[in-house]
């Protein structure tokens, strides 16, 4: 029975663990198996292989039983979930239905999550900017959070190691604030968004417009035909998963060249439970998971464990991994697990229409748009708020039916749309404060059907954050004004956190132990074989979309992690 039990140990012991298969998941899978680590890789949620599990990639509108729109039975059972803009017919198979995961909300937040192979890089909006030391340095210049153990110069040469594998569509731009990167070539701004761009040019000194950087292959390399991936097709339909692997994903690129080299071994359908950790030995030792489907707890072991199930559910996993030594989850000696939870605001909105180009429309697709960078307190503190917003923008020429005439006339103006006014808008993308009162914690009773602890919701937006919408309504409707363009809207949707989707912090990176959670390696300060490279990661959210910066962080914290492991440090 000793030696079944040796055995079976044994078949369960690996050289690393990797929780989480999303963005960052994938890259730790690629990076150590790429090192010759024999790597397991636990998925909460079902198997979904490139390409033959996107069920709906080739379908038609008219193929679709309600026309793309969600049922009412299904939006009135998920008014979470439905609020998400890619929770359409095409795609709502790759979302979390709001009743199979049940969490509490002291206050409301809209938890959008994809329980698959993948996670949500299926589902992702694909923009991709670098931070900067504006970003980086912000916490200790201005007085919040706690200073980032790292500098650009630290993660620059792993954001140009990712963006060339991954493949980034962008334009060198020369703007400090938001430094360039190793690029495919740009898609285009169309012709209303290029005339916004020289009216801001030529009446702001300190504002940009520039196309937005993306995770599309405009111009494939030999090594994303290496990973079998093909040019972006622009057909837009991206949340339905890309056959032509044109934009990035876990599923499409770092996961298959994961199990290329032989040492990747997947096991889906397992729910992480906690990180098991050994007093006597001083370090964590596997990982405890529930069957999804049997229910059967089973323990995997391994020397090396990276944490990657996206930001709300590292916070979980960690608090859930109690022992003598961290009765209050694991790594947690400051106290600091669970809190300083951040997010980025995406409340308000500005919409216009302009009366020129009417000799001109736009021909097929973009899977992006206009961007305009943080201009906001980035080279000295210019307002009473903290940091900034970043802001999308877009210009699209409407089209309308006439419904004059009668018989044949008004036939013909049903059937044929004219072209109207061009419509333009964007949309704000602000950074929050990281306070200690943005928690999530474990509810001392409430269990899912796994046994596992739900989770408690307590974040919520600030003075700062009203400050700042007010500021981004002002200054964009200032700017589509002196651009010319009328019947000027501006709106707050009020609308919960958690639709960003830009979940950050909890376990943060420092320099003092006493006030975070991880070093500047993104390992446990007090547990030193565990690395977390996900949004919980985050010690401050600056005001791009945050997943390059988890795909550099995740590739750094690897190569580190596995120099220490070959000098017995780890």
């Amino acid at each position: 029975m000793a030696n079944l039990n040796t055995d079976s140990i044994k078949n369960r012991t690996y050289d690393a663990i990797v929780i989480g298969s999303g963005i960052s998941g994938g890259w730790a899978a690629k990076e150590l198996t790429g090192k010759g680590l024999k790597t397991l890789v636990l998925e909460r949620g079902r198997d979904v292989k490139h390409v033959t599990d996107y069920p709906t990639t080739f379908k038609n509108p008219w193929e679709f039983e309600h026309r793309g729109q969600v049922p009412l039975e299904i939006t009135k059972a998920n008014p979470i979930i439905s609020r998400c803009y890619a929770f359409r017919e095409d795609a709502m198979h790759f979302f979390v239905k709001d009743q199979e995961h049940p969490y509490v909300q002291e206050k409301p937040f809209d938890w959008i999550r994809g329980y698959q192979v993948g996670g949500k890089s299926l589902l992702w909006a694909r923009h991709t900017q670098r931070w900067s030391d504006f970003d980086f340095e912000g916490p200790a210049r201005d007085g919040f959070a706690v200073d980032w153990p790292i500098r650009y110069k630290d993660i620059a040469p792993w954001y140009s190691y990712v963006e060339k594998f991954a493949g980034i569509s962008g334009n060198k731009d020369g703007l400090p604030e938001l430094p360039d990167g190793d690029f495919l070539p740009p898609l285009e701004l169309n012709c209303v968004e290029k005339y916004f761009k020289e009216q801001v040019k030529s009446k702001y000194s300190d504002r940009h417009v520039i196309i937005s950087r993306c995770a599309h292959l405009t111009e494939p390399q030999a090594i994303h035909h290496q990973q079998g991936r093909g040019k972006c097709q622009n057909r837009v339909l991206c949340q339905r998963g890309c056959p032509y692997g044109g934009y990035f994903s876990s599923n499409a690129s770092t996961l298959p060249w994961a199990a290329k080299t032989g040492n990747l071994t997947m096991r889906p359908q397992a729910m992480v439970q906690s990180i098991i950790y050994d007093d006597q030995k001083g370090k964590a030792t596997g990982v405890r998971i529930i069957d999804a489907i049997t229910k059967e707890a089973i323990e995997f072991y391994a020397p090396v464990i990276f944490v990657n199930a996206a930001a709300i559910n590292t916070n979980l996993i960690l608090l859930n991994s109690t022992s003598s030594r961290f009765p209050n989850g694991l790594g947690n000696d400051s106290g600091v697990l669970g809190k300083y939870v951040a997010f980025h605001n995406y409340r308000a909105r500005v919409s216009g229409s302009y009366d020129g180009f009417l000799d001109t429309t736009t021909d097929g697709r973009r899977p992006t748009s206009g961007y305009i960078p943080r201009f906001r307190n980035v080279f000295k503190q210019e307002t009473d708020f903290l940091r900034g917003y970043a802001a999308g923008f877009s210009a699209n020429r409407g089209q309308y039916q006439s419904r004059t005439g009668l018989g044949a006339e008004l036939k013909e103006n049903l059937l044929i749309p004219k072209l109207g006014n061009w419509n333009v808008g964007s949309h704000m993308m602000g950074e929050t404060i990281p306070k200690e009162t943005n928690t999530l914690s474990l509810d001392p009773t409430l269990k899912d059907e796994w046994g596992i602890p739900q989770l408690r919701f307590n974040i919520g937006y600030d003075d700062n954050d009203e400050k700042m919408v007010k500021d981004y309504l002002e200054q964009i409707s200032d700017m589509f004004t002196k651009a010319g363009f009328k019947n000027i809207t501006a709106s707050d949707s009020k609308q919960a956190p958690g639709l960003d989707i830009h979940e950050m912090g909890g376990a943060r990176m420092g320099k003092d132990p006493k006030t975070s959670i991880l070093n500047g390696w993104n390992q446990m300060h007090a547990c030193k074989n565990v690395f977390v490279t996900d949004g919980a990661c985050m010690t401050s959210t600056a005001t791009q979309n945050p997943s390059l910066t988890y795909m550099a962080l995740t590739a750094r914290a690897a190569d580190y992690a596995v120099k220490e492991l070959k000098k017995r440090n780890i």
